[in-house]
Formats: structure tokens, sequence, C-alpha cells
């Protein structure tokens, strides 16, 4: 008998290790994923709090998996990055940005009728590659097509296409005729073909929640929608108040209700008020504002996006005869008005302030001239480039993985050739840009991509 049992054990034994043996070999072998060593010669790691000396960050599959003081030796089979003679910071982040606008301001409008959707997407992915190159490794897009803003930015997201990441609205929410009505200065029969088809304008709170479904059901990510009148439309309706107040609290609610933050164009204070009143998460261009609705916007928490350089762009444009006629006096009204403003604004304790360009209007690569303008309007460069990295992350909702350079966050790094916090113009001239992990600039130079 026992000799029985002994041969029961020894079968099963034998049983569990063929099991195991075959369980092992069928086991899908792990892909080791080389590391890469930033070798930093000062590092600013946390945007707002003092940068660290000689440092190290270690980069694995696209993310951050240590920062070290001092220069660690990369072992073997590692990349080595030396910028141990400059200064390295988070990716930067442009929270109002216009990525298939094109720079030609003339031939746009002029070849409007003429330029596909294939056009016009082509110009969208030369103006990723500059954003990119010009060291801004995440946007948020606040209006464009719908389709093709979502295709750039899931082509991006899966590594078919050399760009930011971006976070995008779809096209701006407005009144009809109101700033974004597609339809202003067009031709009878081109407005009434435009009004047909227009699924972003709105009139009454019951038409805003449609219209901001439509947006969110098209990939919308963020909800824009203009409070006021705008600059650029082709329509003389000033830079006031455009919306009722039971509209705009119809989009953002709406906004709300399917987990997407709202954001208004807004000009004019008594539409600032009303958005900020409303629920709105931010506030674009902010341009007429005084202690009241400063002290609204601190009441509220919600952020203030500048973008000082967007109306000088726009001045110059018009002057030119680049913009229609109706946008000059609009445009030299807000330029006149904003820097003075933007002074008050940056003085005020408490009002959070998120960075934002509004390029498209202005050329695309040059988002970072509006550092000098934020620091000649009183901002320190500390607090310019935190608004640009941890406060535009909070703003987007995703500090979790970008805006500070910690472990376990997106490996977006950027470099200068010497301390933005002692000149900001430091960051017009990025040498180095990785993304996720991928090199896209080095030693001041575009790389191949994808890379090998």
């Amino acid at each position: 008998m026992l000799r029985h049992i002994a041969a029961a054990v020894v079968l099963v034994a034998g049983f569990i290790g063929h099991a195991a043996q075959a369980q092992e070999t069928a086991a899908p072998a792990q892909t080791y994923v080389p590391r890469t060593y930033v070798h930093a010669g000062a590092l600013l790691d946390k945007p707002g709090q003092a940068p660290r000396g000689a440092s190290t960050l270690v980069v694995q599959d696209g993310r951050i998996v240590q920062v070290a003081d001092g220069l660690l030796a990369a072992p073997a089979g590692a990349r080595l990055i030396d910028l141990s003679d400059q200064f390295v910071l988070p990716g930067l982040i442009d929270a109002h940005v216009h990525i298939f606008s094109d720079d030609d301001k003339t031939a746009a409008r002029l070849e409007a009728m003429t330029r596909g959707a294939e056009t016009r997407f082509v110009v969208g992915l030369d103006n990723a590659r500059r954003t990119l190159d010009a060291g801004f490794t995440t946007v948020r897009d606040l209006g464009s097509d719908p389709a093709a803003i979502t295709a750039l930015r899931d082509g991006i997201e899966k590594g078919l296409i050399e760009g930011p990441t971006i976070v995008n609205a779809g096209r701006m929410i407005s009144i009809s005729g109101g700033h974004g009505d597609g339809a202003n200065g067009l031709a009878q029969p081109y407005a009434e073909l435009e009004r047909a088809h227009a699924v972003n304008t709105c009139d009454g709170p019951e038409a805003c929640r449609r219209a901001v479904r439509i947006q969110v059901s098209q990939g919308a990510q963020v909800i824009k929608f203009a409070a006021t009148g705008g600059v650029l439309s082709n329509v003389a309706g000033g830079l006031g108040r455009q919306m009722f107040d039971d509209e705009m609290k119809a989009i953002v609610d709406t906004a709300h209700a399917f987990g997407r933050k709202a954001t208004a164009h807004a000009h004019g204070k008594d539409g600032i008020e009303a958005a900020l009143r409303a629920g709105v998460d931010s506030v674009e261009h902010a341009t007429f504002t005084d202690a009241e609705t400063l002290a609204l916007f601190r009441q509220t928490g919600a952020y203030l996006v500048p973008t000082m350089i967007a109306p000088e762009a726009a001045v110059a444009q018009a002057r030119a005869g680049q913009r229609p006629p109706a946008v000059l006096a609009k445009a030299e009204e807000a330029a006149r008005i904003a820097f003075e403003k933007h002074i008050e604004q940056y003085a005020a304790p408490g009002v959070k302030i998120a960075f934002g360009t509004d390029t498209g209007v202005s050329a695309h690569g040059d988002n970072a001239t509006e550092f000098k303008m934020m620091v000649d309007a009183g901002m320190t460069p500390a607090r310019a480039i935190r608004s640009a990295t941890v406060d535009a992350a909070d703003l987007l909702g995703l500090s979790a993985s970008l805006g500070t350079l910690e472990v376990g966050k997106s490996a977006d790094i950027v470099a200068v050739a010497a301390s933005p916090l002692e000149d900001v113009t430091q960051l017009e001239r990025v040498t180095f840009v990785m993304r996720r992990g991928v090199v896209h600039r080095l030693d001041g130079a575009r790389q191949p991509w994808p890379a090998d």
C-alpha cells in the first residue's frame, strides 16, 4: 500500500512539475525597455520652487522613474543625454491655441472657399510640429473643425504624427451673429448655407444645451463659448457681452454634466463677470477687468488666461490689410487696454493665471514670446514659468501626469542654454525637447522622426 501511495505522490509531483514547466514556457517574455539618463546642469523640477543643481532624470517607457541629485553614471545599455551645461525644466503647456490657423492670414482668407479639408489638415500637421519644436509639449486647442482636431489629437496620441499632446474643444459655441458664428460677413447664399449646417450656434438655453452635447459627441474634451464679442469676427459688434445668463449657465452646466470643463471667450467686463457667475473654469483674454472682476475670479477659483500676444498681432495684421475692416477698431481697442489691465491682474493676489497665447492669431512656434510680455507687465519669471507648467496642468486637469518632473509623471522635458529665471527670453530658444520619452529636439536641432 505504501508503495502505491509513494508511486502516486511521484506521479502527481511529476505532473505538477510538467505543468509548471509548461506554464513557465507559455508565459510571454517581458520586453526590457532601455532607460535614458538625462544629465541636467540645473533642474527646475517643480516650478514655483527653487531649482536644483546638477541632477539626473532617469526615463523609461515614456515616464520618469528616478530624479536624483548629481550626475549619475549611465549603466551599460542605457542612453545618456548630456545637458550638464544647460537648464532643464518641464515641457511647456499653452492653454490656448488654434492649431489649424494658417500663419498666412491673407492667403487663408482669400483661399477659404477653395481650400479643402486635406489642405487645412496639412497646415495643422506643420503647425503641430512647429509647436512641439518650440518646447510646448501640451496644448489646449480652443477652436477647430471637430473631425480634424480629433484626428490630429488621436494620431499624435498613437505616435503616428509628431506634435504636442492636445486637449481640444470642437467649435466655439456662439449666439447667432456673435463671435463664433461662421456666417458673419458672408454673402447671403454662403451665409444661408453655413447656417443650415452649423451646430455650434444657439439662441436660448435649450439650444445651447444641445450645442454642447453635439460638440461632446464630436470629440470635444473641453467646451468653449463666446460670452462677448471678439476681435477677429467679421462683424462690428464690439467687445461687450453677447450671451444672456441662462444661455451661459446652460452651457456650463451641460459641459460639467458630461465631465468637461468650460471656458469662456470674454473681453468686456460684463461678459467676464456673467461667465464667472455661470461657473466657468477659465476665462480667455479677460481684457476689461477691475477690482470687482478680480474679486470674482478669486471667489470662483476660475483661471484667467491672458493671451497678451494676440491683440498686438491682430492690430499689425489688420493695419497690413490681412484682416477684414471690422477687425481693426476692435483690435486697437483691445491692444490699447490689455497691457494696462494685465499689470493689474498680475499684481492681484489670489487670482489664478494659466499661460495661453491664442497662437494661430500670432505665428505658430512663437508661443514663448508671451513670457516676456507677461514679465514686462509685472509677473516674475518664476511665476510666468509656473503658469505654463504647474498651473496650466491644473487647468487642463492633467496635474497627475504633467507640470512637474517627478517620479511617475510623463517624461515631457525641455532645456535651454541658461536660466530662464534670470532671462525669461531663453524660453524662446529651447535646445532640447522630449515628449513622453521621445527626443524631438537635441542640441538645438530637430531630430529625425520617428526615432530609430
